[in-house]
């Protein structure tokens, strides 16, 4: 799908996928502000020209990182945008309100230990 998102500027959209126990978003481009919302919400979204090639029902492993999707049904790899360090650092954390209290209390914890 391309323009993966299109016309959805509230966070709901990619809240419900997650919500429903989508761990990965895979298209051929997403909207802009539906891929933010998803990273933001700690559900990553991966740009991958080739997403036609994943049929429903394909099991699929997703790096992000790497750029990389294994399609286990069929063996096939599938190369994709590797999602950005500093993004996969905010899905770490799990998304990016998360993530800013783990900075702020990193921060906290700076400050308290250098008085």
């Amino acid at each position: 799908r391309r323009n993966f998102g299109t016309g959805s500027s509230r966070e709901q959209a990619p809240q419900a996928l997650k919500h429903l126990g989508v761990a990965a978003l895979v298209a051929e481009s997403f909207a802009g502000l539906f891929y933010r919302n998803a990273i933001n919400l700690g559900l990553p979204a991966v740009v991958c020209a080739d997403a036609r090639r994943i049929r429903a029902g394909d099991q699929v492993r997703v790096d992000p990182q790497a750029g990389r999707i294994e399609n286990l049904t069929t063996g096939e790899a599938l190369a994709c945008e590797p999602i950005p360090a500093h993004l996969m650092q905010m899905l770490g954390d799990g998304g990016l309100v998360p993530h800013l209290e783990k900075r702020l209390a990193r921060q906290r914890q700076s400050g308290e230990s250098g008085r």
